[in-house]
């Protein structure tokens, strides 16, 4: 019998093999392993849940194995699914520059780009960048999830194609560029409290500041502890966007980037940091296989130039 043959084996179910797997079924793959629900993978690919339980079901039968089980009302990834899902990522970007060897038309695209990133960096630039995607490329859409203190493993798994922080993740086959640099400011509700007068006025008020889990201290609080400046820390927040709750009712202070005025901390009052502290530098961060891929470069160029515009006008005003 000739591979290509699809006739009914003697039980009379179709044979499946590596020939049936497309590019569909290993972004299904995908979409269902990082939403953990038909429903929302359905919802994210445009399509019906009845077309998602069809192509999983013809999934299963190529790889012979369940890929999804039910745990009460959401559905669990098999470690087979767990490996086949980093596999699959890494083949829908081979598949994608194979497509476009030829040539790369942004309008003609139609992707899922996930970005990787906090408070500060994602209010600042993810909705510019979302406009400029909807105006250049209407097949693109965007996934951001929060990124912590980031790690390769991110990249490398392809949890996210790019990743925008102040403290890139170490590895060899991890690249970086910087995209722009900020400076430290101390916030505060002026109904609470004046600027605090000197750095022993700094210092003996009480503070607080950002802990992203699990435990992972911001640059800035481990700069100043290694230098010996205890501040009083009575609270911590797992984000940039917490501090402003916080901050206000209270005579506390919170020394954060003085792009947040602009953001999260918008309405507070600030000044300068009556202590030394270091500047705060924002890279845009990606693995080395998207390096010469066309449409991360496309990509990468437009986040660049969204920076550019949003701090010349943060600025600017």
């Amino acid at each position: 019998m000739s591979r290509f043959d699809r006739s009914p084996d003697p039980q009379g179910t179709r044979r499946t093999d590596h020939l049936d797997l497309d590019g569909h079924l290993l972004q299904l793959l995908v979409a269902v392993h990082e939403e953990g629900s038909i429903t929302r993978a359905a919802q994210r690919l445009g399509v019906t849940q009845s077309a998602v339980s069809h192509l999983l079901d013809k999934l299963r039968g190529i790889v012979g194995d369940p890929l999804f089980v039910k745990s009460g009302r959401s559905i669990l990834p098999t470690a087979m699914a767990d490996l086949l899902v980093q596999r699959a990522r890494t083949l829908l970007g081979e598949l994608r520059a194979f497509s476009l060897t030829a040539g790369f038309e942004p309008a003609r695209l139609a992707a899922c780009f996930t970005l990787a990133a906090n408070d500060l960096q994602r209010d600042l630039l993810l909705p510019a960048l979302l406009r400029r995607l909807r105006s250049e490329a209407p097949g693109v859409t965007l996934r951001v999830i929060p990124s912590g203190a980031p790690e390769a493993t991110m990249l490398r798994d392809e949890s996210c194609q790019l990743v925008i922080t102040p403290r890139p993740p170490d590895g060899s086959d991890i690249l970086q560029k910087r995209l722009f640099e900020d400076r430290y400011r101390v916030f505060f509700d002026p109904a609470q409290r004046p600027a605090p007068a000197d750095a022993a006025d700094y210092l003996c008020s009480e503070h607080i500041t950002v802990l992203y889990e699990p435990r992972r201290s911001l640059d800035l609080d481990l700069w100043l502890a290694e230098r010996g400046v205890q501040r009083r820390i009575i609270a911590t927040v797992p984000g940039m966007a917490g501090l402003a709750a916080m901050l206000r009712g209270g005579p506390w202070l919170a020394t954060a980037p003085s792009l947040l005025a602009a953001g999260a901390l918008q309405g507070l009052a600030s000044c300068e940091v009556p202590v030394t502290t270091p500047t705060m530098p924002m890279y845009l961060v990606w693995h080395q296989r998207h390096q010469t891929d066309p449409v991360m470069r496309w990509l990468r160029g437009l986040l660049e130039g969204v920076a550019g515009e949003q701090i010349g006008r943060v600025k600017g005003s």
